[in-house]
Protein backbone atom coordinates (compact mmCIF):
# COMPACT_ATOMS: atom_id res chain seq x y z
CA UNK A 1 0.00 0.00 0.00
CA UNK A 2 1.14 3.15 -1.05
CA UNK A 3 1.90 5.87 2.06
CA UNK A 4 -0.77 8.43 0.60
CA UNK A 5 -3.52 5.52 0.01
CA UNK A 6 -6.35 5.57 2.66
CA UNK A 7 -6.58 1.88 4.63
CA UNK A 8 -9.04 -0.80 3.77
CA UNK A 9 -12.25 -0.48 6.18
CA UNK A 10 -13.56 -3.94 7.44
CA UNK A 11 -16.12 -5.34 9.02
CA UNK A 12 -15.60 -9.14 10.70
CA UNK A 13 -18.43 -10.42 11.94
CA UNK A 14 -18.86 -13.12 14.79
CA UNK A 15 -21.22 -15.09 17.35
CA UNK A 16 -22.30 -12.16 19.83
CA UNK A 17 -20.92 -12.41 22.85
CA UNK A 18 -17.39 -13.14 21.55
CA UNK A 19 -16.70 -9.11 20.11
CA UNK A 20 -14.13 -8.48 22.93
CA UNK A 21 -11.42 -11.85 21.61
CA UNK A 22 -11.92 -10.97 17.94
CA UNK A 23 -11.14 -7.37 18.81
CA UNK A 24 -8.01 -9.20 20.54
CA UNK A 25 -7.52 -11.21 17.78
CA UNK A 26 -7.57 -7.98 15.31
CA UNK A 27 -4.89 -6.58 17.31
CA UNK A 28 -2.74 -9.67 16.48
CA UNK A 29 -2.69 -9.37 12.94
CA UNK A 30 -1.91 -5.87 13.09
CA UNK A 31 -5.26 -4.43 12.52
CA UNK A 32 -6.07 -0.34 13.15
CA UNK A 33 -9.05 1.46 14.41
CA UNK A 34 -10.68 -1.33 16.08
CA UNK A 35 -14.20 -0.79 17.08
CA UNK A 36 -16.47 -3.42 18.55
CA UNK A 37 -20.40 -3.51 18.10
CA UNK A 38 -23.12 -5.82 18.54
CA UNK A 39 -21.99 -9.14 16.37
CA UNK A 40 -18.58 -7.59 14.95
CA UNK A 41 -16.04 -5.01 15.32
CA UNK A 42 -14.88 -2.78 11.88
CA UNK A 43 -10.90 -2.24 11.91
CA UNK A 44 -8.87 -0.69 8.52
CA UNK A 45 -5.82 -2.36 7.31
CA UNK A 46 -4.02 -3.31 3.88
CA UNK A 47 -4.84 -6.10 2.00
CA UNK A 48 -2.11 -8.29 4.28
CA UNK A 49 -4.16 -7.40 7.76
CA UNK A 50 -7.41 -8.68 5.41
CA UNK A 51 -5.60 -11.82 4.66
CA UNK A 52 -4.17 -12.27 7.98
CA UNK A 53 -7.62 -12.31 9.60
CA UNK A 54 -9.16 -14.57 7.55
CA UNK A 55 -6.08 -17.14 7.63
CA UNK A 56 -5.99 -16.64 11.73
CA UNK A 57 -9.29 -15.47 13.64
CA UNK A 58 -10.43 -18.77 15.30
CA UNK A 59 -13.30 -16.62 16.54
CA UNK A 60 -14.75 -14.47 13.09
CA UNK A 61 -17.50 -15.55 10.89
CA UNK A 62 -16.86 -13.31 7.88
CA UNK A 63 -14.33 -10.23 7.16
CA UNK A 64 -16.02 -8.06 4.73
CA UNK A 65 -14.20 -4.90 3.07
CA UNK A 66 -16.35 -2.01 2.91
CA UNK A 67 -16.69 -0.13 -1.03
CA UNK A 68 -19.42 2.30 -0.60
CA UNK A 69 -21.91 4.43 2.28
CA UNK A 70 -23.77 7.04 2.22
CA UNK A 71 -27.43 7.72 3.03
CA UNK A 72 -30.71 6.21 1.42
CA UNK A 73 -34.42 7.21 1.65
CA UNK A 74 -35.87 4.15 -0.94
CA UNK A 75 -34.80 1.05 -3.02
CA UNK A 76 -34.26 3.54 -6.05
CA UNK A 77 -31.25 5.42 -3.76
CA UNK A 78 -30.22 1.89 -3.34
CA UNK A 79 -30.21 1.26 -7.36
CA UNK A 80 -28.21 4.66 -7.87
CA UNK A 81 -25.85 3.89 -5.10
CA UNK A 82 -24.63 0.42 -6.08
CA UNK A 83 -24.82 1.42 -9.97
CA UNK A 84 -22.66 4.30 -9.47
CA UNK A 85 -19.89 1.81 -8.32
CA UNK A 86 -17.49 0.04 -11.00
CA UNK A 87 -18.38 -3.32 -9.90
CA UNK A 88 -15.92 -4.77 -13.08
CA UNK A 89 -12.77 -3.35 -11.40
CA UNK A 90 -13.06 -5.83 -8.10
CA UNK A 91 -14.56 -8.82 -9.97
CA UNK A 92 -14.65 -10.61 -13.05
CA UNK A 93 -17.72 -10.84 -15.54
CA UNK A 94 -17.16 -15.08 -15.01
CA UNK A 95 -17.79 -14.93 -11.72
CA UNK A 96 -21.07 -15.81 -10.52
CA UNK A 97 -22.26 -13.92 -7.32
CA UNK A 98 -24.85 -12.93 -5.05
CA UNK A 99 -26.49 -10.19 -2.79
CA UNK A 100 -27.18 -10.20 0.87
CA UNK A 101 -28.94 -7.35 2.87
CA UNK A 102 -29.24 -6.93 6.63
CA UNK A 103 -31.22 -4.64 7.68
CA UNK A 104 -31.27 -2.75 11.59
CA UNK A 105 -34.08 -0.15 11.89
CA UNK A 106 -34.55 -0.25 8.05
CA UNK A 107 -37.40 2.08 6.84
CA UNK A 108 -37.85 -0.37 3.96
CA UNK A 109 -41.20 -2.52 3.22
CA UNK A 110 -39.10 -5.45 1.75
CA UNK A 111 -35.89 -6.36 2.02
CA UNK A 112 -35.67 -8.76 -0.59
CA UNK A 113 -36.82 -6.26 -3.18
CA UNK A 114 -34.25 -3.83 -1.90
CA UNK A 115 -31.68 -7.16 -2.61
CA UNK A 116 -33.09 -6.94 -6.22
CA UNK A 117 -32.72 -3.67 -7.12
CA UNK A 118 -28.71 -3.81 -6.18
CA UNK A 119 -28.16 -6.67 -7.83
CA UNK A 120 -30.06 -5.46 -10.56
CA UNK A 121 -28.01 -2.65 -10.40
CA UNK A 122 -24.72 -4.32 -10.39
CA UNK A 123 -25.65 -6.01 -13.41
CA UNK A 124 -26.64 -3.17 -15.81
CA UNK A 125 -22.94 -1.83 -14.56
CA UNK A 126 -21.38 -5.23 -15.76
CA UNK A 127 -23.67 -4.67 -18.99
CA UNK A 128 -22.37 -0.83 -19.88
CA UNK A 129 -18.32 -1.63 -19.25
CA UNK A 130 -17.88 -4.63 -20.49
CA UNK A 131 -21.09 -5.86 -22.48
CA UNK A 132 -22.47 -8.95 -20.38
CA UNK A 133 -23.40 -9.45 -16.68
CA UNK A 134 -22.52 -11.94 -14.06
CA UNK A 135 -24.58 -15.03 -13.21
CA UNK A 136 -26.69 -14.98 -9.82
CA UNK A 137 -25.76 -17.94 -7.69
CA UNK A 138 -27.23 -18.09 -4.45
CA UNK A 139 -25.51 -21.43 -2.59
CA UNK A 140 -21.95 -21.37 -3.52
CA UNK A 141 -21.05 -18.14 -5.09
CA UNK A 142 -17.89 -17.11 -6.34
CA UNK A 143 -18.59 -13.65 -5.23
CA UNK A 144 -21.13 -12.13 -2.22
CA UNK A 145 -21.76 -8.89 -1.87
CA UNK A 146 -23.55 -8.08 1.57
CA UNK A 147 -25.53 -4.52 2.26
CA UNK A 148 -26.14 -3.51 5.17
CA UNK A 149 -29.06 -1.19 5.80
CA UNK A 150 -29.70 1.32 9.00
CA UNK A 151 -32.42 3.65 9.57
CA UNK A 152 -30.99 6.27 7.22
CA UNK A 153 -27.40 4.95 6.17
CA UNK A 154 -25.85 2.15 3.64
CA UNK A 155 -23.16 0.17 3.87
CA UNK A 156 -21.62 -1.71 0.52
CA UNK A 157 -19.21 -4.36 1.46
CA UNK A 158 -17.67 -7.51 -0.51
CA UNK A 159 -17.08 -10.52 1.78
CA UNK A 160 -13.29 -11.67 1.53
CA UNK A 161 -13.93 -14.73 2.92
CA UNK A 162 -15.84 -16.65 0.51
CA UNK A 163 -17.63 -19.54 2.59
CA UNK A 164 -18.04 -18.81 6.21
CA UNK A 165 -14.82 -18.81 8.54
CA UNK A 166 -16.29 -21.43 11.01
CA UNK A 167 -16.19 -23.67 8.03
CA UNK A 168 -12.50 -24.88 8.43
CA UNK A 169 -12.34 -27.83 6.00
CA UNK A 170 -12.09 -29.94 8.58
CA UNK A 171 -15.18 -31.57 9.72
CA UNK A 172 -16.82 -33.80 6.99
CA UNK A 173 -19.34 -35.12 9.21
CA UNK A 174 -21.97 -34.53 12.33
CA UNK A 175 -24.24 -34.98 14.56
CA UNK A 176 -27.42 -33.14 14.66
CA UNK A 177 -27.24 -29.01 15.31
CA UNK A 178 -23.42 -29.40 16.02
CA UNK A 179 -21.15 -26.28 17.63
CA UNK A 180 -20.45 -24.22 15.06
CA UNK A 181 -15.95 -24.13 15.22
CA UNK A 182 -15.98 -20.05 15.72
CA UNK A 183 -17.93 -20.66 18.92
CA UNK A 184 -16.06 -23.62 20.16
CA UNK A 185 -12.76 -21.70 19.37
CA UNK A 186 -14.27 -18.40 21.71
CA UNK A 187 -15.46 -20.64 24.93
CA UNK A 188 -12.22 -22.52 24.86
CA UNK A 189 -11.04 -18.91 25.02
CA UNK A 190 -13.19 -17.84 28.01
CA UNK A 191 -12.62 -20.73 29.93
CA UNK A 192 -8.56 -19.90 30.10
CA UNK A 193 -7.05 -23.11 28.79
CA UNK A 194 -4.15 -23.06 27.81
CA UNK A 195 -2.07 -25.67 25.93
CA UNK A 196 -0.60 -28.57 28.24
CA UNK A 197 -3.15 -28.05 30.61
CA UNK A 198 -4.94 -31.40 30.37
CA UNK A 199 -8.87 -30.50 28.26
CA UNK A 200 -11.72 -32.95 28.81
CA UNK A 201 -14.96 -32.81 26.67
CA UNK A 202 -17.41 -35.67 27.79
CA UNK A 203 -20.42 -34.98 25.79
CA UNK A 204 -17.84 -34.76 22.36
CA UNK A 205 -20.75 -35.06 20.10
CA UNK A 206 -18.87 -34.85 16.48
CA UNK A 207 -15.58 -33.65 17.97
CA UNK A 208 -15.66 -29.55 17.57
CA UNK A 209 -13.69 -28.67 21.12
CA UNK A 210 -11.33 -31.15 20.14
CA UNK A 211 -10.69 -30.15 16.72
CA UNK A 212 -10.42 -26.59 17.69
CA UNK A 213 -8.36 -27.53 21.14
CA UNK A 214 -5.95 -29.36 18.68
CA UNK A 215 -5.83 -27.19 16.30
CA UNK A 216 -4.53 -24.33 18.71
CA UNK A 217 -2.07 -26.97 20.95
CA UNK A 218 -0.31 -27.30 17.37
CA UNK A 219 0.20 -24.03 16.43
CA UNK A 220 -2.39 -24.61 13.27
CA UNK A 221 -3.87 -21.40 11.65
CA UNK A 222 -7.75 -22.10 11.53
CA UNK A 223 -7.63 -21.05 7.63
CA UNK A 224 -4.54 -22.62 6.60
CA UNK A 225 -6.49 -25.48 4.41
CA UNK A 226 -9.39 -23.61 2.73
CA UNK A 227 -9.87 -21.01 0.19
CA UNK A 228 -11.01 -17.53 0.36
CA UNK A 229 -13.40 -15.26 -1.21
CA UNK A 230 -10.68 -12.68 -1.81
CA UNK A 231 -8.41 -14.73 -3.98
CA UNK A 232 -11.58 -14.36 -6.55
CA UNK A 233 -11.33 -10.38 -6.36
CA UNK A 234 -9.18 -8.44 -9.26
CA UNK A 235 -7.23 -7.01 -6.80
CA UNK A 236 -5.30 -10.28 -5.19
CA UNK A 237 -1.89 -10.02 -4.43
CA UNK A 238 -0.93 -13.54 -4.68
CA UNK A 239 2.28 -12.56 -3.12
CA UNK A 240 1.20 -11.34 -0.38
CA UNK A 241 -1.11 -14.08 0.25
CA UNK A 242 1.42 -16.89 -0.41
CA UNK A 243 3.66 -15.18 1.84
CA UNK A 244 1.40 -15.34 5.12
CA UNK A 245 0.37 -18.45 3.96
CA UNK A 246 3.74 -20.04 4.11
CA UNK A 247 4.65 -18.50 7.31
CA UNK A 248 1.64 -20.44 9.17
CA UNK A 249 2.41 -23.23 7.34
CA UNK A 250 5.58 -23.38 9.22
CA UNK A 251 4.75 -22.64 12.50
CA UNK A 252 2.66 -25.96 12.78
CA UNK A 253 3.99 -28.89 15.02
CA UNK A 254 3.90 -32.11 14.68
CA UNK A 255 1.33 -34.39 15.88
CA UNK A 256 1.56 -35.60 19.11
CA UNK A 257 -0.92 -36.38 21.90
CA UNK A 258 -1.87 -33.11 23.63
CA UNK A 259 -3.80 -34.06 26.94
CA UNK A 260 -6.93 -33.45 25.01
CA UNK A 261 -9.61 -36.41 26.04
CA UNK A 262 -12.84 -36.51 24.25
CA UNK A 263 -16.23 -38.95 25.16
CA UNK A 264 -19.50 -39.52 23.97
CA UNK A 265 -21.94 -42.00 25.35
CA UNK A 266 -23.18 -42.11 21.95
CA UNK A 267 -20.75 -44.78 20.12
CA UNK A 268 -21.79 -43.39 16.72
CA UNK A 269 -20.67 -39.83 18.19
CA UNK A 270 -17.16 -41.26 19.16
CA UNK A 271 -17.01 -42.64 15.58
CA UNK A 272 -17.87 -39.60 14.02
CA UNK A 273 -15.53 -37.43 16.10
CA UNK A 274 -12.61 -39.90 15.11
CA UNK A 275 -13.37 -40.18 11.63
CA UNK A 276 -13.02 -35.95 11.65
CA UNK A 277 -10.04 -35.66 13.45
CA UNK A 278 -8.31 -38.25 11.24
CA UNK A 279 -9.66 -36.43 8.37
CA UNK A 280 -7.93 -32.98 9.80
CA UNK A 281 -4.72 -35.24 10.43
CA UNK A 282 -5.31 -34.41 14.19
CA UNK A 283 -6.29 -37.75 15.77
CA UNK A 284 -2.77 -38.82 17.44
CA UNK A 285 -3.50 -35.44 19.36
CA UNK A 286 -6.25 -36.58 21.23
CA UNK A 287 -7.48 -39.57 23.30
CA UNK A 288 -11.57 -40.74 22.74
CA UNK A 289 -13.39 -43.27 24.53
CA UNK A 290 -16.89 -44.84 24.57
CA UNK A 291 -18.32 -43.41 28.29
CA UNK A 292 -21.39 -41.83 29.96
CA UNK A 293 -20.26 -38.72 31.58
CA UNK A 294 -22.00 -40.34 35.20
CA UNK A 295 -18.97 -42.82 34.99
CA UNK A 296 -16.40 -40.72 33.67
CA UNK A 297 -12.93 -41.05 35.18
CA UNK A 298 -10.91 -37.50 35.27
CA UNK A 299 -7.82 -38.07 33.05
CA UNK A 300 -5.54 -36.24 35.87
CA UNK A 301 -5.35 -34.31 39.07
CA UNK A 302 -7.04 -30.78 37.51
CA UNK A 303 -8.00 -29.40 34.14
CA UNK A 304 -10.63 -27.83 31.99
CA UNK A 305 -13.94 -29.39 31.12
CA UNK A 306 -15.66 -27.98 28.51
CA UNK A 307 -18.95 -29.61 27.35
CA UNK A 308 -22.16 -28.17 25.04
CA UNK A 309 -24.94 -30.80 26.65
CA UNK A 310 -28.23 -31.97 24.54
CA UNK A 311 -31.00 -29.03 25.04
CA UNK A 312 -33.91 -31.01 25.52
CA UNK A 313 -35.40 -29.48 21.99
CA UNK A 314 -37.19 -32.67 21.22
CA UNK A 315 -40.05 -34.08 23.44
CA UNK A 316 -39.64 -36.19 26.06
CA UNK A 317 -35.85 -34.96 26.19
CA UNK A 318 -36.70 -32.49 28.90
CA UNK A 319 -37.50 -34.92 31.80
CA UNK A 320 -34.16 -37.08 30.77
CA UNK A 321 -32.39 -33.91 31.07
CA UNK A 322 -34.03 -33.10 34.64
CA UNK A 323 -32.96 -36.56 36.03
CA UNK A 324 -29.20 -36.66 33.91
CA UNK A 325 -28.13 -33.52 35.95
CA UNK A 326 -28.48 -34.19 39.44
CA UNK A 327 -26.18 -37.46 38.67
CA UNK A 328 -24.02 -35.19 36.44
CA UNK A 329 -23.03 -32.85 39.02
CA UNK A 330 -22.95 -35.61 41.92
CA UNK A 331 -20.09 -37.37 39.96
CA UNK A 332 -18.27 -34.12 39.29
CA UNK A 333 -18.45 -33.27 43.22
CA UNK A 334 -17.40 -37.00 43.61
CA UNK A 335 -14.63 -37.08 41.55
CA UNK A 336 -13.44 -33.75 39.72
CA UNK A 337 -12.31 -31.95 42.64
CA UNK A 338 -9.54 -29.34 41.11
CA UNK A 339 -11.02 -28.84 37.58
CA UNK A 340 -12.56 -26.01 36.39
CA UNK A 341 -15.71 -27.08 34.24
CA UNK A 342 -17.60 -25.16 31.80
CA UNK A 343 -21.48 -25.88 30.07
CA UNK A 344 -22.53 -23.91 27.16
CA UNK A 345 -26.64 -24.66 27.10
CA UNK A 346 -29.67 -23.12 26.56
CA UNK A 347 -31.41 -24.52 29.62
CA UNK A 348 -30.89 -21.91 32.60
CA UNK A 349 -32.13 -24.31 35.13
CA UNK A 350 -29.00 -26.62 35.01
CA UNK A 351 -26.87 -25.40 37.58
CA UNK A 352 -29.89 -25.83 40.01
CA UNK A 353 -30.46 -28.95 39.36
CA UNK A 354 -27.11 -30.12 39.39
CA UNK A 355 -27.12 -28.55 42.82
CA UNK A 356 -23.70 -26.30 41.88
CA UNK A 357 -23.26 -22.82 42.02
CA UNK A 358 -21.18 -21.27 38.79
CA UNK A 359 -18.69 -18.44 39.24
CA UNK A 360 -19.50 -17.29 35.69
CA UNK A 361 -22.71 -17.04 34.30
CA UNK A 362 -21.78 -15.57 30.16
CA UNK A 363 -24.57 -14.90 27.68
CA UNK A 364 -23.67 -16.44 24.10
CA UNK A 365 -25.67 -17.03 20.75
CA UNK A 366 -25.43 -20.28 19.61
CA UNK A 367 -26.93 -19.54 15.92
CA UNK A 368 -30.57 -17.80 17.12
CA UNK A 369 -30.47 -19.59 20.48
CA UNK A 370 -29.53 -17.71 23.39
CA UNK A 371 -27.22 -19.41 25.90
CA UNK A 372 -25.36 -19.43 28.94
CA UNK A 373 -21.72 -20.35 29.34
CA UNK A 374 -21.84 -21.34 33.24
CA UNK A 375 -18.16 -21.54 34.91
CA UNK A 376 -18.57 -24.43 37.43
CA UNK A 377 -15.04 -24.38 39.77
CA UNK A 378 -14.83 -27.59 41.34
CA UNK A 379 -13.25 -26.84 44.70
CA UNK A 380 -10.01 -29.07 45.73
CA UNK A 381 -11.16 -30.56 49.01
CA UNK A 382 -14.33 -29.45 50.14
CA UNK A 383 -16.67 -32.11 48.74
CA UNK A 384 -14.61 -35.39 49.74
CA UNK A 385 -16.79 -37.91 51.24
Amino acid sequence: MNQNQAPNRYFATCPRGLEQLLADELLQVNAKAIKTTDGGASFDGDWSVCYAANLHSRIATRILWQVSRGKYLNEEDLFEAAYKLNWPQWFDVKHDFMVKVTGVKCPLKSLEFATLKIKDAVCDKFRLSVGSRPYIDTKTPAVRIHAYLAAEEYQFYLDTSGAALYQRGNRGASIEAPLRENLAAGILKLSGWQVGTPLLDPMCGSGTFLLEAAMVALDMAPGYKRSFGFETLNNFESTTWSKLKNIAASKVKPVTFQKIYGSDIDLRAVRIAKKNLEDAGLLAAVQLSQQDIVNLLPPAESGVMVANPPYGVRIGEDEELTQLYPKIGESLKRKFAGWNTYFLTNDLRMPKLMRLTPSKRTPLYNGPLECRLFEIKMVAGSNRK
